[in-house]
Parts: structure tokens; C-alpha cells; sequence
């Protein structure tokens, strides 16, 4: 087989038939800017970050639409791609109320890391006045219209990612914004929470419902770890500061790919929660009392021992969690039938 190749910023590098120039740049770590890109959705091409110039080509090529061709000489960087770069980012920094000093995403915006990457103020157009008042009504979330820079982003996260197909585009040219269900209020549309379309926004648009409360994205430490609400296993960063969980992201890995649910992604409250059982509860005289797991266990032993020499074991039964991984929620069928000798074994997650 002949082998493809292009050349990109003076170097031949090979590539397969059905990439685009922007895959064969990321493989290689060549830096191209996007704002409307995400991985595993059907690129747009709308926001225009991510033009190349092409030798031959008439005009600039917007690098996640256009496929690789053979023999293809790409700059990523010339004279003209930062001037095209560059007026971009001043649209749409005159778009709306960019104002880096307040907004929570600031120090998590691609628009203001590209913005200072290449000496973009938004001074040169004026400012257009918001259109649209903030949408509060998500228990989870705000959607500030004044932010939003229409890259479409969260819609193939709704439509493509999770397929929930809750948000679209509505309206047209200078009127046009992301709405819900005929342009409800999202917290009385088809949305199921699940915080995809926050991932994903590239500037503060979307935004947690408390976050001038909380410590910005880039003052917490990020601790990797697996959602303990079901068996699945979703990988998912913890942004963490003075030892409380501060916001939760899903990681681009096996089984979820950066999807997390709405409990993963805004339940983990009880991480910290003052009424977390610390130790094992034991009811003398009608109480409940502290015990050691010690204690615990052996009252637990010999209450299940009595009630299986009194009626047998078929009269126990256990009732298994989701909130246990698959290992735990194995070995606790095995206890049931191999220890206890009961198959009256049952899940919360039927219910």
C-alpha cells in the first residue's frame, strides 16, 4: 500500500484516508486553536479558530472539516491564519459581557487562553448589549446568555454525546441563542441534568449554580478517582480545596469517556455532608448507639446465626446496594449463598 502523506509547518507526516488535517495535527502535537470542535460529535466548522492555510486553496481551511490530502503543504501558524485568529477572537470578545475579572470560568476559558495567546483585547468592535436575561431555573446550573458565543458545543454534547436531544439552536442572525423545549426555562424542559453541556462549554456560559461561592477551576487540586454510585465505574476528576469537593468533571477514559450522570456530576455533596455515619450504629434500649465494627460484626453474626437455627435460612434475605462496586456486590451474593445458604438475594437498583 502507498503511503499517505502530507506536510504540515514544513515536516511530511503520515496519515490515514478519512482523517481531517486537524486529526493528523493533534496526533502529532501541533497546535491548532478550537472553540466549536469535540471529539466523537460531527464537526461544524463554525467558529473558524481552527483555519490553516493550505497551498493552492483559495481562501483559509477550516482545518476539523477538511480531509487530509495527499501531498498537502498546511501552515498552522502563518501571517494570515493569526490575523484571521486573531479577528475572530475579537467578535466574539465583542460579543457579549466577557468580563474575565468576575466570571467563574476565568483561568478554564479557551477563549481567554486564546485571547491572550494571541494579543486579542476585544477593542476593536463594539461591544454588543445581552439580549437575553440569565436562566436560573436548572437546580444545578446558570446559562448566562451574555457569555455564550454560540460554538454549538453543548448541542452535539446533548444530541451526539448523551443523546438526550434537550438543547438546540433557535432563532436567527444577531437574535439567535441555545434554547430548550420551544424555548422553555431549562429547568422545565427535557433536560435530565447531567451536566455534559457544562463539561464541555469552552467559556462561562454554563456555570455551577454556586460558583461565586466556590473556589475557581484553576485554585483546586484535581484528584482522579471512580464514582461510588453504581457498579459502572465512570472515571472522574475531583476538584478539590481545603479538603471538600468543589466540582466534579468526568475523565476521557474507559467505561464513560468523560460522560458522568447527574448524581456522579453534582452528587457528591455527601463527601462532606455533617450527617455521614462516622462508625456503626447499634439500637440498646431502643437507641442507636457508636460501636466498634468489632462489636458491630459479631451482634450482626450472631442475630443471623439465631434467626437461621430458629426458622432456616431461606428466612433471611439480603438486599444488595448499587452504591457498591460489582467485586463487593459479588462476594456479598457468595456470603448469602455460600455462608448464610440463601439465594433471597435482591438490588436496590430494581426499585
Amino acid at each position: 500500500m502507498n503511503t499517505l502523506e502530507l506536510t504540515i509547518n514544513g515536516k511530511v507526516y503520515a496519515f490515514t484516508q478519512g482523517e481531517t488535517i486537524l486529526d493528523v495535527a493533534r496526533r502529532n502535537d501541533i497546535f491548532i486553536p478550537t472553540l466549536c470542535y469535540l471529539k466523537n460529535a460531527s464537526p461544524t466548522g463554525a467558529c473558524r479558530m481552527c483555519v490553516v492555510e493550505v497551498k493552492g486553496a483559495r481562501s483559509l481551511v477550516a482545518s476539523c472539516t477538511a480531509p487530509a490530502g495527499a501531498g498537502m503543504d498546511v501552515q498552522t501558524e502563518s501571517k494570515s491564519v493569526v490575523k484571521s485568529r486573531k479577528m475572530n477572537l475579537e467578535l466574539l470578545l465583542s460579543s457579549g459581557s466577557h468580563d474575565c475579572l468576575l466570571c467563574p470560568s476565568t483561568g478554564d476559558c479557551r477563549l481567554q487562553d486564546l485571547a491572550f495567546r494571541y494579543n486579542a483585547t476585544g477593542k476593536r468592535f463594539e461591544r454588543t448589549k445581552p439580549k437575553y436575561q440569565p436562566d436560573f431555573s436548572n437546580p444545578f446550573l446558570i446559562r448566562d446568555f451574555s457569555k455564550c458565543i454560540l460554538c454549538g458545543r453543548c448541542v452535539q454534547a446533548c444530541k451526539e454525546v448523551q443523546v438526550n436531544n434537550a438543547i438546540d439552536y433557535g432563532y436567527r442572525g444577531s437574535d439567535a441563542k441555545i434554547i430548550a423545549k420551544c424555548d422553555l426555562p431549562l429547568g422545565d424542559s427535557d433536560c435530565v441534568f447531567c451536566g455534559e453541556c457544562l463539561q464541555v462549554c469552552p467559556v462561562g456560559a454554563l456555570s455551577l449554580k454556586k460558583a461565586r461561592q466556590k473556589p475557581r477551576v484553576c485554585e483546586t487540586e484535581v484528584v482522579r478517582t471512580t464514582c461510588a454510585y453504581c457498579g459502572v465505574g465512570c472515571q472522574m476528576n475531583l476538584h478539590v480545596k481545603d479538603n471538600v469537593v468543589q466540582m466534579v468533571n468526568g475523565v476521557d477514559a474507559i467505561p464513560n469517556h468523560g460522560s458522568l450522570c447527574v448524581k456522579g456530576r453534582f452528587g457528591m455533596q455527601f463527601i462532606n455532608s455533617d450527617e455521614r455515619l462516622k462508625t456503626p450504629l447499634i439500637r440498646k434500649n431502643g437507641e442507636l448507639v457508636a460501636a466498634e465494627w468489632g462489636e458491630a460484626l459479631s451482634l450482626i453474626a450472631e442475630k443471623l446465626g439465631e434467626y437461621k437455627e430458629k426458622n432456616g435460612a431461606d428466612s433471611i434475605g439480603v438486599l444488595a446496594s448499587a452504591r457498591c462496586t460489582n467485586e463487593e456486590n459479588y462476594l456479598f451474593q457468595k456470603f448469602a449463598r455460600a455462608v448464610i445458604g440463601t439465594n433471597n438475594v435482591d438490588h436496590c437498583a430494581r426499585y
